[in-house]
């Protein structure tokens, strides 16, 4: 069965595609990307249905069968992660057209090139099997996404070289820590090198420090507090539509990878024995209080929102580390959850920037009465970040504190509940400000009647694709059990 590998195949031959469109039709360029977009995410339902069928898939390439040649592989949790990015995709191409035609005219055959290749460079990191070929993925995406964000003007060329800068050492640390395992096992397949490593496992020096190596150019990749510095910049001067396909999916894919690591080559019970791992939780607890405290203090929409992203970092690292299979499997449902949640904020952000010209907190004030529909979708977004049920946000925080409590971890279960109040005051002081309108403080009640107010909503593509990202937050929340005991837990194995 080859569905699977076209999670790969189909955007990058739509960034081929769209790039010769660019030359011969212009005309085509917008309908070929959202096309392989559309192929894409058919081909991730397929992909998980087949994993749900039949278990997990392998794919040799070239024929050359592993650990000798580059392997392929698909589990449960790996074709749900395919398929949120290819939805993220999909939404972020038909949402983002005005924007693109409007900051790209002459460019949108290189935009969506780009686009489609980051897109590829994201996907191969989730199915690859080889700890080399993630490298390279790794770079396909990274730099991609360089390009992408230095599109957006002058403020983001600095932005997207201090990402250029930091990104390229987390690349190399990989590259490091990778190079040290292959020195001791021998292989660049995964499997393969959890057979191998594990009599090596807390004798080895160097395996030890290979480990550390990946983990921290992870960390500079998936922006843990304090390695956060390239993120609020680049993705708060990025083109709206770069930073909303990069936000819901860099950080993610990046936390993905750490938890491939834990279950394909470590043994999870070795990694939460090593006395470090309480420090890695630390850092995790600093990274949510500081991310929120951040938002808190901006003005901007889209800066605050880019905080959040940080803090939802550390939730995500704190669960993975926390030392149980809860808190394993809360980090893991937060990757997805995480991921829609990041997409329909920034999508509405998009559409507050573009029909009402909202940029700062302050310029929310009668956007209920201006934007309902774009207002109804942020506030499932938002229940969702703060953690009401039945949203999914609520059955991650669920699991990720579940998992704190079984380990004891009584500081990170606190800064959980710290980040959930935080949200409770940002959101909530947005929606006073889009509450009340100008008219309707009594300062100019003097016998006059208050004017009514105009809508003035973003147009049916951009509230039809945020209300697609709500709406998957409550269908993800309530088919938590399922995604959480036959997907999740049964593509980690625990």
């Amino acid at each position: 069965m080859h569905i699977p590998v076209f999670q790969i195949l189909i955007p990058f031959f739509t960034a081929l595609l769209v790039g010769l469109a660019g030359v011969i039709t212009p005309g085509l360029v917008w309908p070929f990307a959202v096309a392989g977009g559309c192929l894409a995410f058919i081909s991730g339902v397929m992909t998980l249905q087949l994993v749900l069928q039949e278990g997990a898939w392998h794919y040799v390439l070239g024929g050359w069968t592993a650990p000798y040649g580059i392997e392929f592989v698909a589990d449960t949790y790996t074709a749900a992660v395919l398929l949120v990015i290819a939805l993220v995709t999909l939404l972020v191409l038909i949402h983002s057209r005005a924007s693109v035609l409007e900051s790209f005219a002459d460019k949108e055959a290189a935009f969506y090139a780009l686009f489609m290749l980051s897109i590829t460079g994201l996907s191969g990191l989730v199915i690859t099997g080889d700890a080399f070929n993630m490298y390279v993925f790794l770079e396909i995406s990274s730099l991609t996404s360089y390009a992408l964000i230095a599109l957006g003007g002058r403020r983001a060329l600095f932005a997207s070289f201090q990402y250029l800068v930091l990104g390229s050492v987390g690349a190399c640390f990989y590259m490091l820590g990778v190079g040290y395992l292959y020195l001791k096992t021998g292989t660049l397949n995964m499997a393969d090198m959890a057979v191998r490593i594990q009599p090596l496992l807390g004798e080895s020096p160097t395996v030890t420090v290979g480990l550390l190596l990946i983990l921290l150019g992870l960390a500079m990749k998936m922006a843990l507090f304090p390695l956060h510095t390239w993120l609020p910049n680049a993705y708060t001067y990025a083109p709206h539509a770069v930073r909303c396909m990069l936000a819901p999916l860099t950080t993610k894919v990046s936390v993905f990878i750490m938890i491939r690591i834990f279950v394909s080559i470590f043994s999870v019970n070795y990694l939460w024995g090593l006395p470090w791992g309480k420090v890695v939780v630390f850092i995790a607890c600093v990274a949510i209080v500081a991310g929120s405290l951040f938002a808190l203090a901006q003005r901007n929409f889209t800066r605050m929102l880019t905080y959040l992203v940080v803090a939802e970092v550390g939730y995500m690292v704190g669960g993975i580390w926390v030392g149980n299979a809860t808190g394993l499997v809360g980090a893991a449902y937060h990757v997805l959850a995480d991921a829609l949640m990041t997409v329909c904020l920034f999508l509405a952000a998009g559409n507050f920037a573009k029909a009402a010209g909202i940029q700062d907190i302050s310029d929310f004030k009668g956007a209920f009465a201006k934007m309902p529909f774009t207002m109804g979708a942020f506030i499932i977004v938002a229940l969702s970040m703060i953690g009401v049920p039945p949203t999914c946000g609520f059955f991650s925080k669920w699991y990720l504190i579940l998992g704190g409590l079984e380990a004891g971890r009584l500081v990170f279960v606190g800064a959980l509940l710290f980040s959930s109040l935080i949200n409770v005051v940002l959101f909530f002081r947005i929606f006073e400000h889009a509450f009340f309108n100008e008219d309707s403080h009594g300062h100019a009640d003097h016998g006059a009647q208050p004017s009514k107010t105009e809508i003035a909503e973003a147009s049916l593509p951009m509230v039809g694709t945020l209300y697609v990202a709500a709406i998957s937050l409550l269908i993800l929340g309530w088919y938590s059990k399922f995604v959480i005991e036959r997907i999740v837990a049964a593509g980690l194995g625990v």
